[in-house]
């Protein structure tokens, strides 16, 4: 009978604290009141500021593009992408394994020119040393060595022609915003030659098991349901992720 006694005085002891803390929960205020005015400024300095904020807020929404569209992650997803589909494993890796070892990839390739940029710009313009305008030129510069370097000269002056402007007579004259997708087509194009040379063995395989199946009669039965296991066997023989992992790297070299 005491331990029943102890049992419900610990219970309503615990339903006393309880109401007492909801109580001053609700007595607190929850919500911090937040205003956001719109008025009018008399300094065209206070103009510049909001512009340059407005700036920054749209670069920043655009990063995720930028570091897709301007790296060598294009390439690496394209190429993963038919590996998959050549193994005929739609899901295998999972796509968050594709994403995530596309981008530690791209940060591997890409860091000699981030640390380019982070030397030649960003610890100058903490210091002091240079203004926004040539911080900003001086980061752009390692990325535009890079996209030159992947860059066919077909497509580039495809757009170069596109834009109805002059013949540029040397790399600087090119515009960012030009070479960006010529860049980006050059890359798709890469991905799927190294993709159709990716597909050639395993379609072997596929036709091997195809042909045996129709000889047999077993025409019933799916070829790639036998075909998968000899192409992941093939695939794992020969070291397959380490061939196409260093092929990717040592193709932006």
């Amino acid at each position: 009978m005491g331990v029943g006694r102890q049992r419900m005085f610990f219970i309503w002891g615990g339903v006393l604290a309880l109401w007492m803390l909801a109580g001053e929960a609700l007595a607190a205020p929850l919500v911090p009141n937040l205003n956001v005015t719109v008025g009018t400024s008399d300094s065209p300095q206070d103009v510049a500021v909001t512009l340059q904020v407005m700036a920054v807020l749209t670069i920043v929404s655009m990063a995720p593009a930028i570091l897709i569209m301007t790296t060598s992650f294009v390439r690496i997803v394209v190429v993963i992408g038919f590996l998959r589909n050549a193994l005929s494993t739609q899901n295998v890796p999972p796509n968050q394994v594709v994403i995530s070892l596309a981008m530690f990839l791209t940060f591997y390739i890409m860091s000699p020119y981030w640390s380019e940029a982070n030397d030649q710009a960003l610890q100058p313009y903490l210091a002091g040393q240079i203004t926004q305008e040539e911080a900003l030129t001086n980061a752009v510069e390692p990325m535009r060595e890079f996209m030159f370097k992947q860059t066919r000269e077909s497509d580039l002056a495809l757009f170069v022609n596109l834009s109805e402007s002059e013949r540029p007579d040397s790399p600087e004259d090119v515009s960012t915003f030009t070479l960006i997708p010529a860049f980006i087509i050059s890359e798709l194009k890469t991905g799927f030659q190294i993709g159709f040379m990716i597909y050639i063995p395993f379609i072997v395989i596929d036709m091997i098991v195809a042909s045996t199946l129709m000889s047999m009669g077993m025409m019933m039965l799916p070829p790639v349901m036998i075909s998968l296991p000899f192409k992941i066997l093939l695939f794992v023989m020969v070291d397959g992720w380490q061939l196409l992992i260093k092929s990717l790297i040592v193709s932006f070299k």
